[in-house]
């Protein structure tokens, strides 16, 4: 699909390499095509590597989609140059009249830390609170998707006794949920987390959906507001190697981490890692996209209620 991505935005290179096809905002002027307009706030300290692998996923639909990123105004991230910042990025307020068909809220290193705690929470709940009027669906995703569930249902967090660290094997409880449309009965997905939701808690809830959960790693999906709302405890998006660099990052700083679950073959840390989870990641974001979003979206986007 054509993505239409900031000029000379570095993930623009790299995905070339893997033949997915992206064209920059001055030939996608050209084109008359209504795209879908699908806004990122992206929290992850290393902002680069983060946008590379959301826009790997959000490449697998025909749909022509416009990505705009989203700048905190209350927060400098201090591993990324303020260049990439200044150059990609948008100030929320500067777009926040607007109405975008998608909004994606990636995780934070910050989950250990209460919510109010947060040097930006202030922001993030505002343009949480903006979503519900201004984007047909937003994904929330690890933190992101804790700190909405909280912000919107009261679902607290809980601290885990070690960190969920690994692949998952994940079950859908809804098999026939347009999201799971092509799945197996089964799937897998990375989780990276020191603390979760639980199911009992969002079971209070009579407005939200538990979607899919793992006996191992617990509650992995919710919905809400019949889709306007997508809640994942995981990282579909994550790469090849980004455990293994969580892995030996930790391990660098002599901070307690155990080997990432199911993971490298046969445990070894010097081996390759498997990637059980890439298919079923592209799944889940073609499928968001195209029965959350494109499906339920209008063609006048200044609609959106």
């Amino acid at each position: 699909m054509p993505l239409n991505l900031p000029n000379k935005l570095p993930a623009i290179e790299a995905l070339k390499k893997e033949n997915i096809f992206v064209i920059d905002s001055s030939r996608a002027a050209s084109q008359d095509i209504r795209p879908l307009k699908i806004a990122i706030l992206n929290l992850m300290p290393l902002k680069i590597t983060t946008e590379t692998d959301l826009i790997r996923l959000l490449s697998n639909t025909p749909l022509q989609v416009d990505i705009t990123f989203i700048r905190l105004k209350s927060h400098t991230p201090k591993n990324t140059p303020i260049e990439h910042m200044l150059e990609f990025y948008v100030a929320f307020d500067e777009m926040s009249d607007s109405r975008y068909d998608g909004l994606i809220v990636t995780g934070a290193p910050v989950e250990e830390m209460p919510f109010e705690k947060v040097e930006y929470w202030k922001e993030v709940t505002k343009i949480f609170d903006w979503a519900s009027t201004h984007v047909t669906s937003t994904m929330y995703i690890c933190w992101a998707a804790q700190a909405a569930l909280y912000h919107f249902y009261g679902i607290p967090k809980y601290e885990l006794a070690k960190k969920m660290f690994g692949i998952f094997k994940i079950k859908p409880n809804d098999s026939l949920n347009p999201i799971f449309r092509g799945f197996d009965d089964v799937f897998f997905a990375p989780h990276s987390r020191h603390t979760e939701i639980r199911k009992d808690d969002i079971l209070k809830v009579p407005e939200l959906e538990i979607l899919a959960e793992s006996e191992e790693a617990g509650v992995h999906m919710v919905m809400g507001r019949g889709g306007r709302e997508v809640f994942i405890t995981g990282h579909a998006e994550y790469s090849r190697y980004t455990l293994d660099a969580e892995y030996k990052r930790d391990l660098a700083k002599g901070l307690p981490i155990e080997i990432p679950k199911n993971y490298y073959p046969e445990n070894d840390p010097n081996r390759t890692p498997l990637v059980t989870w890439r298919g079923h990641g592209n799944l889940l974001f073609t499928n968001w996209l195209n029965y959350f979003v494109y499906q339920e979206t209008p063609y006048d986007i200044n609609s959106i209620r």
